[in-house]
């Protein structure tokens, strides 16, 4: 069928993957394109079979989830699912700031898994509904970021970009090398940012930043 969703799984447990595979293959919209049993073969499979959803095990050998990602960043358009053992906020948040759409507990895979892949191919979020939470809290934290700090609305798109690179711990070097533009530009961007956002000192934007990392990466 022309509409197959093509998909790449990625999971260093045989038996677990094998399982995952006869799920997915019972619905005819989805295509499994490639395997990997490691996050170095992950890599390789996404950027050259580029599937419509690669499905990651966080933690693979040679690289883990998290690693496959971050080499990623902005090469692939497929969306990504993560799957964890492990139900820890910090991992999610992590996750979440690198782009992922689907999170997914292992332990719930069998009946999570067909869901997760519809809702994240339409661009939605799936999140295994035993850790939900976890997204609520994220949504909280950034209601109050935005209620405490209204200003931060003000801020342009180049802005709310380069606060994002601030809160990396990117120096105005940096950001100018990865933008293409001049280190005099970033300066500006940066006093224009502390000036909306009322921030007094050499080191408060920095700080700022860094310390609302996670809830930047959700401002559009």
């Amino acid at each position: 069928m022309s509409n197959e969703i093509k998909v790449v799984i990625a999971d260093d447990h045989p038996i677990f993957r094998n399982g995952l595979k006869q799920i997915l293959e019972l619905d005819d919209r989805i295509k499994i394109i490639g395997e990997a049993d490691n996050g170095a073969k992950a890599l390789e499979l996404i950027l050259e079979l580029k599937p419509d959803v690669a499905v990651l095990d966080i933690d693979m050998p040679k690289k883990t989830g998290l690693e496959v990602l971050k080499e990623l960043k902005d090469s692939t358009e497929a969306k990504i699912i993560f799957l964890t053992m492990y139900a820890e906020e910090d991992i999610f948040e992590e996750a979440m700031n690198l782009g992922i759409k689907g999170f997914v507990l292992k332990d719930s895979a069998v009946n999570d898994i067909l869901d997760c892949i519809f809702s994240v191919v339409e661009d939605k979020y799936y999140i295994s509904p035993s850790v939900s939470n976890f997204l609520i809290n994220r949504r909280k934290k950034l209601n109050e970021l935005r209620n405490n700090n209204p200003r931060l609305e003000s801020l342009t798109i180049a802005e709310k970009k380069i606060l994002k690179y601030i809160a990396e711990n990117k120096t105005s070097k940096d950001i100018a090398e990865i933008l293409f533009i001049s280190y005099r530009t970033i300066e500006n961007h940066r006093a224009n940012i502390s000036n909306k956002l009322n921030l007094k000192g050499s080191h408060s934007l920095v700080k700022f930043a860094i310390e609302n990392k996670t809830l930047l990466n959700e401002l559009n």
